[in-house]
């Protein structure tokens, strides 16, 4: 038996959310105690009783871009679509491509508005690894400014085949997004509303930001039978050097700091590598597997997470195999919703 598929198990298709509630923090909370191993359930909004004063929540605060595009081959009519990963200082993006038939060097393909108001064209340059292509906008311009008038929100396949909704502008993205860059939205970091940010505050509950720009790594599955040989995704994150201090300092204090995210929980452990939380910027593959020892996150807030998927991992890992496995049990059992649009849990 290779090592993913204790990883693996079954979810009843109509636990996969697929809208948000109308209010963000209505959503369940599952509660994993790891001290007592005991397993309880509340809401998002009870996260002010749930948490101490002297607890510091940090977010992720990166900003999903409109990075889906739908179109056709200009050549063929053939229906295309592609998600914008990145572009460099020449204007030429990297683009993951998907359409039938053998896409050529030169092919002209016609991105479509979500609301078919707006075109542009993609000159196809060079394949590269993995489904990507070099590809130049015609015209030249800014990307964010491109994606604004021509992209979607890239909602993962799992939500409505990935076909958004005008709502999703909105839902698909944190009230305290501030840094564009995420392909794939930091999905715990849904669950807060501008109230329940003020409640917590006023509570005296510490609230910091730190950056990892989600990337397409999201989307891919673990292929390799050993965890040790799966080629782990590079996100950009970031921890600037006065919110490493303020963290730093909390934990000398012996404060609880809490990780909205794994996105939140990969920067910070990315950043105490040495063993203590120092600043950081760049690119971090840091694949976190047992048997892991967490130096820098003390409790963990998080989705229901993929089989088989590097976050599952990464949740097990911290919060203890055979716990976790229970909660999920408890979790399908309950009819707790799942994935990106779905409900949390809560490792303390």
């Amino acid at each position: 038996m290779s090592e993913l598929e204790p990883y693996d198990y079954e979810l009843p298709r109509e636990l996969i959310a697929q809208h948000p509630l109308a209010r963000r923090s209505d959503a369940r909370l599952m509660v994993v105690d790891r001290a007592r191993e005991e397993i309880s359930h509340a809401y998002i909004r009870d996260l002010p009783e749930l948490l101490k004063p002297s607890d510091c929540l940090v977010f992720n605060d990166t900003k999903v871009i409109p990075a889906r595009l739908v179109g056709r081959r200009d050549r063929t009519g053939a229906r295309w679509s592609g998600l914008f990963l990145g572009a460099d200082e020449h204007g030429v993006w990297q683009v993951l491509s998907k359409t039938r038939g053998k896409l050529e060097p030169g092919e002209a393909i016609v991105v479509v508005s979500w609301d078919v108001r707006q075109t542009i064209t993609l000159r196809l340059l060079t394949k590269l690894e993995g489904g990507v292509w070099a590809v130049r906008p015609e015209p030249l311009g800014e990307p964010l400014e491109i994606l604004a008038r021509v992209g979607r929100v890239p909602l993962p396949p799992y939500i409505r085949d990935g076909e958004m909704v005008e709502e999703d502008v909105a839902q698909y993205q944190t009230v305290f997004a501030q840094q564009p860059g995420a392909v794939a939205a930091p999905t715990a970091g849904l669950h807060f509303t501008p109230e329940l940010l003020a409640e917590l505050a006023k509570r005296g509950i510490e609230q910091e930001r730190v950056t990892l720009h989600v990337g397409i790594g999201t989307f891919r599955p673990i292929t390799a039978e050993r965890l040790a040989d799966h080629l782990m995704h590079s996100e950009w994150c970031e921890l600037s050097a006065e919110i490493a201090g303020k963290l730093q300092a909390c934990r000398q204090a012996q404060r609880r700091i809490v990780a909205v995210g794994t996105t939140v929980a990969r920067t910070l452990e990315t950043a105490a590598a040495s063993g203590s939380l120092a600043s950081f910027s760049g690119q971090t593959d840091l694949f976190i597997r047992p048997p892991y020892a967490f130096r820098a996150v003390d409790a963990l807030l998080t989705n229901f997470h993929l089989p088989k998927s590097t976050l599952l991992i990464l949740v097990r890992t911290f919060g203890g195999n055979d716990l976790l496995q229970r909660a999920y049990q408890a979790a399908i059992r309950e009819g707790y919703r799942f994935f990106s649009y779905g409900d949390a849990m809560l490792i303390v």
